[in-house]
């Protein structure tokens, strides 16, 4: 995979994750599979906005669909995930480790200073 469809895939993740809909939406499947009609219930939207934000989330390549008889559950794809929690993980660790530096430099001055 190029480094552009990675970046690609990350922005159209991010973008998708930025609606509190599709959010509420990928914390329900964290629980399991469900439906489209099992996913609209909580929501004063319709079904059919629903709909829209699952083909969101799943352009977005966070969530799939199968088909089960007459059901079509959608899944929350763990890899992708991994991948956004991945990237952000590079960027938290950096700033720890400025962080733990930057305490072990105040450390050092506040002993010399007794």
């Amino acid at each position: 995979m190029a480094v552009d469809d990675a970046e690609e895939r990350l922005d159209r993740a991010f973008t998708a994750l930025g609606d509190p809909v599709r959010r509420a939406l990928i914390a329900r499947l964290s629980r399991g599979d469900a439906t489209v009609n099992e996913l609209a219930e909580p929501f004063s939207i319709t079904k059919q906005a629903v709909s829209r934000h699952i083909q969101v989330l799943e352009a977005a390549g966070l969530i799939t669909r199968s088909r089960d008889g007459q059901r079509r559950p959608c899944h929350l794809d763990p890899a992708a995930l991994e991948a956004l929690t991945s990237w952000i993980d590079t960027y938290r660790l950096a700033v720890e480790q400025r962080h733990r530096r930057l305490d072990a430099v105040l450390d050092r001055m506040k002993e010399q200073e007794r």
